[in-house]
C-alpha cells in the first residue's frame, strides 16, 4: 500500500483516476483485492489540491459499476451454458436454483447494499446475472450504491489527508463485522426455514387414532 500511494502520488491526476478505476474494477472480479483503502488513499490526494475529489469518486464509481456488469454477465453465462446443461456434476443444482429463487425475491435490495457489504461484491453481482435480474435496474442500483460508498471513501481520504492510513483498522473491523451479520443472517435464514419445513411436516402428517 505505502508502494502504491507513492506511485499514485507521483502520477498525472488523469492517471491517478485511471488507476483508481482500474483497481475498483479488479476487485469485484478478485474480491481480495483492497480497493476502498487504495480509494481512500487516492482521496487523501484530495486534501493537498492533486487530484479533484468528484472526478476521483465518480472514476471509482464507473470502475465499481463496469466490474459489477462483467461478474453480472458471467453468473448468467455461467447459469444459461453450464448449470442448465448439467456438465458439472459436482455442482448442487437443486440447492444453486433455491439461491437464485431467492434472489428473484430480495436480489434487487441486495444489490443496493452491494458496495456496503465488504468482501460479498463478487458474489452478488454473479448471483445476480445467474437470476436473470433486469439488467438495467441491476447497473442503475450498483451505480448509485457504489457512488455514495466511494464518496464516503473519498471524503475520508480527503478529511484524513497525510493521515489516511488509519482508516485501515476501521474499514477491516467493518468488514469483520459485515461479514458476521451477513453469515448470521443467511443462518438465521436457514433455520427458519427449516422450522416453516419442519412444522409443515408435522401438521401434514397421519392424523392420530380415534
Amino acid at each position: 500500500m505505502e508502494a502504491l500511494f507513492e506511485t499514485l502520488s507521483q502520477l498525472d491526476p488523469i492517471w491517478v483516476y485511471a488507476s483508481v478505476g482500474c483497481i475498483a474494477f479488479i476487485e469485484n472480479i478478485f474480491p481480495p483485492f483492497p480497493s476502498d483503502v487504495v480509494v481512500v488513499a487516492a482521496g487523501s490526494l484530495a486534501a493537498g489540491g492533486r487530484v479533484d475529489a468528484v472526478t476521483l469518486t465518480l472514476s471509482a464509481t464507473v470502475g465499481s459499476t463496469l466490474g459489477f456488469l462483467a461478474m453480472y454477465r458471467i453468473g448468467g453465462w455461467i447459469g444459461s451454458h453450464i448449470l442448465e446443461t448439467g456438465r458439472f456434476k459436482f455442482i448442487p443444482v437443486d440447492q444453486v436454483t433455491k439461491v437464485e429463487n431467492w434472489f428473484r425475491h430480495y436480489g434487487y435490495w441486495v444489490v443496493v447494499a452491494n458496495r456496503f457489504l465488504a468482501g460479498t461484491r463478487a458474489v452478488v453481482s454473479f448471483f445476480a446475472g445467474m437470476s436473470d435480474l433486469s439488467l438495467t435496474t441491476c447497473v442503475l442500483l450498483s451505480f448509485f450504491s457504489a457512488l455514495a460508498w466511494n464518496a464516503i471513501l473519498v471524503t475520508s481520504g480527503d478529511a484524513l489527508g497525510t493521515n489516511w492510513r488509519e482508516i485501515g483498522d476501521y474499514l477491516a473491523a467493518y468488514g469483520r463485522t459485515v461479514t458476521i451479520v451477513v453469515v448470521l443472517f443467511f443462518a438465521g435464514y436457514l433455520l427458519y426455514r427449516f422450522y416453516l419445513r419442519r412444522s409443515s411436516t408435522n401438521s401434514n402428517g397421519p392424523a392420530n387414532p380415534q
